[in-house]
């Protein structure tokens, strides 16, 4: 196989990391606020059941995870759901392991959106009383406080630790191998095992590399258009 042929296989997996990346994203970010603000709840009962489900969720491996997701329904319950979902895909689209890119991006959503939840959390529980009392004082109400005087401010602090978090979501969008999922380093194995090509595995960093490069760029330029917060 030329250089070429090579790098357009491994694009095509690389599509399925950026697929389980954007995903995650889309998911992730926003279900992340409502577990963050469970974890706050002034109910206790809901308060401990969010803050145990964020435990276990970051304590448990996310590879044990995606395991758990797509062989717990089979197993316990005698039910093939992804089975299900992939026979749907195949006969109606001609999309081929659609059930274990499903399961994959279920467990990846659920995973990053408690790790995103705890970020919220710590930047909504690092702004100062005072701003809550003087929004008070000036008659608004907690809506208006936490969007208006509130939320810019969390926004500021977050990003760093959220940057962190999505450029490890690229690289950890390789554990979708462990189900047999055709991402970028499945390709790679693959390649090593039916053509006995070993360097393509150590040429996958260079698609890493360049994506986790503009994702640091473009991140680093909202810290900078965001740095009017700083004090």
């Amino acid at each position: 196989m030329s250089f070429w042929s090579i790098t357009l296989f491994l694009l095509d997996g690389f599509r399925i990391s950026l697929l389980i990346f954007a995903v995650t994203l889309l998911v992730g970010i926003p279900l992340g606020l409502p577990i963050s603000f469970c974890s706050m709840s002034r109910v206790k009962p809901l308060r401990c059941a969010a803050k145990v489900f964020v435990w276990i969720i970051r304590g448990v491996p996310l590879m044990l995870q995606i395991f758990i997701i797509y062989y717990v329904p089979g197993l316990v319950f005698n039910y093939q759901l992804f089975g299900r979902v992939d026979k749907y895909f195949l006969l109606n689209y001609g999309i081929e392991d659609a059930g274990r890119i499903v399961a994959v991006l279920i467990a990846f959503a659920i995973n990053y959106a408690c790790y995103f939840s705890e970020i919220y959390r710590g930047g909504i529980e690092s702004i100062s009383k005072g701003q809550y009392e003087a929004g008070q004082v000036l008659g608004m109400t907690k809506k208006q406080i936490f969007f208006k005087v509130v939320l810019l401010q969390v926004i500021k602090r977050i990003v760093p630790p959220m940057s962190n978090e999505i450029i490890t979501l690229i690289k950890d969008t390789a554990l979708a191998n462990c189900i047999m999922v055709a991402e970028l380093i499945k390709q790679a194995n693959t390649l090593a095992a039916t053509k006995a090509l070993i360097w393509p595995l150590f040429y996958t960093g260079v698609f890493y590399l360049l994506f986790v490069g503009i994702l640091t760029i473009l991140l680093g330029r909202l810290e900078k258009k965001l740095s009017y917060f700083s004090s």
